[in-house]
């Protein structure tokens, strides 16, 4: 049975004597270091079941402690990693490094005690809980940035920490501008891959009659205008990684031969007799739901469950608003130099507008809104009409909407006693003011006000008398 044991390295009092408390009301024996010597020190000599390393110690950081010890701690030791700054780069160089988790400050304990349970579990059946290779090199993504601090985002960068590396075919899910593409540039980025070539091509976007030469390429004379050989998005992607995105809307021919492809690593030019082996890793994106294609037979089931090996649900921008205020600034600071260096802001107005669209576009909607702004408002502070999101239309309230808003405050305010004779007192309460309004309008003719009504004149008359409405009630 594993020792429990656990090593906290951190530099800050409070949440030092926090998390000993924590973990010694759970049974564990605990270790503690205030700074990046003494954590390596601990982790070298008797490496722990868990351990908490804050990213900034005095001397060594965090992420670099485990960059240096991954391979003597893999299968001995679940690192959760500690931070005040919950960025994406550090989420992901966490991932990289083999971190298991990574758990932001102000530390919520109810998270933690998830985090630790799940770690020792992971330790207890697998013998390791570090999944990613040492050997990968430290790259900035630069341009490449999915920016979020978001929960949503948070754990996308996770996702795309521990995917990176591994050559495994990833499908990315999301609506249309939720950044899929971005995505995928960040897992090749971020792989052993990533000095090779980086191919999208997008099903929905090219003729169904010339996908598979995009794809797979021609000979020369293969078809009418193919007057030389052409390397199709497989070859050129050799050695690297080829995005297909809108996978969703590949015919079934083309599915079947992309599904060959990905079995045999090789596949056939159009009209080609010599097959051509590729080395190519493959991340498609849809934002379709593709299981219900392969249950209305649209999508071939061997296939999903090809390209389906990881899953990364890019999440709608309505259900990671949080993140718009830092999509804001990132837009600004890339809209900068066409701007002649100009740094603009949003309002608080604005922003709340914001905050209350649905965003039906996502990210690029809000991306092409911001550069609309940008370039047509002289402002540097920018208003909601400057930003001029399109209204909700307001729904017409109908007249039983309007009764019934009437109605409720009467019957929350009746007796119960009261509430047993509703109908009988109702029913004469409405038709009185009916009946007034048409005899009004009919400047008290009762055969017209009987037609307007669609009554009987007899029973016009009896509803005048037991209402006793007279010529004097209807003077504005």
């Amino acid at each position: 049975m594993m020792k429990k044991k656990v090593l906290i390295a951190d530099d800050e009092e409070g949440i030092v004597w926090v998390l000993e408390k924590f973990f010694r009301e759970k049974g564990f024996d605990v270790l503690s270091a205030r700074d990046g010597a003494s954590a390596e020190k601990f982790l070298k000599d008797a490496p722990p079941p868990i351990a908490l390393i804050d990213i900034n110690m005095p001397g060594k950081n965090g992420l670099q402690i485990l960059k240096d010890l991954r391979e003597s701690l893999e299968g001995k030791t679940s690192t959760i990693i500690m931070t005040a700054e919950g960025t994406m780069k550090n989420t992901i160089e966490a991932m990289k490094g083999g971190a298991f988790d990574y758990i932001t400050k102000p530390i919520d304990i109810d998270e933690l005690d998830v985090i630790v349970e799940k770690a020792i579990e992971n330790l207890r059946l697998k013998g390791e809980v570090h999944t990613l290779r040492e050997r990968l090199k430290e790259r900035d993504s630069g341009e490449v940035v999915f920016v979020g601090k978001s929960k949503a985002a948070e754990k996308i960068f996770k996702t795309v920490g521990r995917a990176a590396p591994r050559d495994v075919t990833v499908l990315i899910r999301g609506e249309s501008g939720t950044g899929k593409e971005l995505l995928a540039r960040l897992l090749h980025i971020n792989s052993k891959r990533s000095a090779g070539a980086f191919v999208a091509l997008n099903s929905a976007a090219v003729p169904r009659e010339l996908m598979e030469s995009e794809l797979f390429g021609h000979e020369k004379g293969a078809f009418t205008g193919a007057v030389e050989s052409r390397k199709g998005k497989f070859e050129l992607a050799e050695g690297g990684t080829l995005f297909l995105d809108e996978v969703g809307d590949m015919d079934a021919g083309l599915q079947a031969k992309l599904l060959r492809a990905l079995q045999e690593k090789e596949f056939y030019r159009l009209g080609g007799k010599e097959p051509i082996r590729v080395d190519t890793r493959i991340i498609a994106a849809t934002n379709q739901d593709l299981e219900k294609a392969v249950e209305e037979k649209r999508f071939r089931e061997d296939l999903y469950h090809r390209l389906n090996v990881v899953t990364i649900d890019a999440p709608p921008l309505r259900e990671r608003k949080e993140d718009i205020p830092l999509l804001c600034e990132h837009f600004f600071e890339k809209f900068s130099p066409e701007m002649a260096g100009e740094t603009r802001r949003v309002s608080k107005d604005a922003l709340d507008e914001m905050l209350n669209y649905h965003w039906p576009g996502n990210v690029r909607e809000l991306e092409n809104t911001l550069r609309r702004a940008v370039v047509l408002s002289p402002s540097i502070v920018l208003t909601p009409d400057d930003i001029s999101l399109p209204k909700k239309k307001q729904k017409k309230e109908s007249l039983e909407d309007m009764i019934e808003k009437r109605l409720e405050p009467f019957i929350d305010k009746t007796s119960i006693r009261g509430r047993q004779e509703l109908y009988d007192s109702l029913i004469p309460f409405m038709e009185r003011p009916l009946i007034k309004l048409v005899l009004k309008k009919t400047r008290f003719n009762q055969v017209k006000a009987a037609e307007l009504l669609g009554i009987n004149r007899n029973t016009l008359r009896k509803k005048i008398k037991e209402f006793k409405i007279t010529r004097k009630d209807l003077k504005e």
